[in-house]
């Protein structure tokens, strides 16, 4: 049988379909990452809020109990608190960040899935050409073998005429 006149070009084509399968395990990890990444802030901006929800807390309870307690205290405990609110917004625009970030992982992700698809898809067009061009072969030869098989078979039954003829 012949040689498959497209094998250099299946042989790219496969080779792109593997590189696409590279590049997107890549950004999975790189979103796998990212998003770690994401959770670690959550975590860090979680436990300011909660820490801001405690002072908030002891706040209002010394407010509840002002006999015991001194303006300059409340003051302080007060300007405590703006700081800790100040941290609290800091951590959540780190937080809104990553999330973008996280968001254009994901992206890249999906882009890379489209086309690795697209590799897929080509790589299988061309085993159903090969494979269309495979049974194309073989019908020709099969052709080519019954004419051959025919010339053999008229000869053949030639020269027994001719032996019969001389006899």
């Amino acid at each position: 049988m012949a040689v498959y006149p497209l094998e250099q070009i299946a042989l790219i084509k496969k080779r792109r379909l593997e590189d696409a399968e590279k590049v997107l395990q890549e950004k999975k990890n790189l979103l796998m990452k990212e998003e770690q990444k994401l959770d670690e802030l959550k975590k860090d901006r979680d436990h300011v809020q909660n820490h801001r929800d405690d002072k908030l807390l002891q706040l209002r309870n010394e407010l509840d109990n002002r006999n015991s307690t001194t303006s300059i205290k409340i003051q302080q405990m007060k300007v405590y608190l703006k700081d800790v609110e100040e941290k609290l917004r800091l951590k959540e625009s780190k937080v809104q960040e990553q999330q973008k970030v996280v968001d254009k992982a994901n992206q890249a992700v999906e882009a890379a899935r489209q086309e690795l698809l697209k590799k897929q898809q080509a790589v299988e067009k061309m085993k159903l050409h090969r494979k269309e061009w495979e049974k194309q072969e073989l019908a020709e030869q099969e052709r080519k073998d019954a004419l051959l098989n025919d010339e053999i078979g008229t000869i053949s039954f030639l020269r027994n005429r001719a032996k019969n003829q001389e006899l």
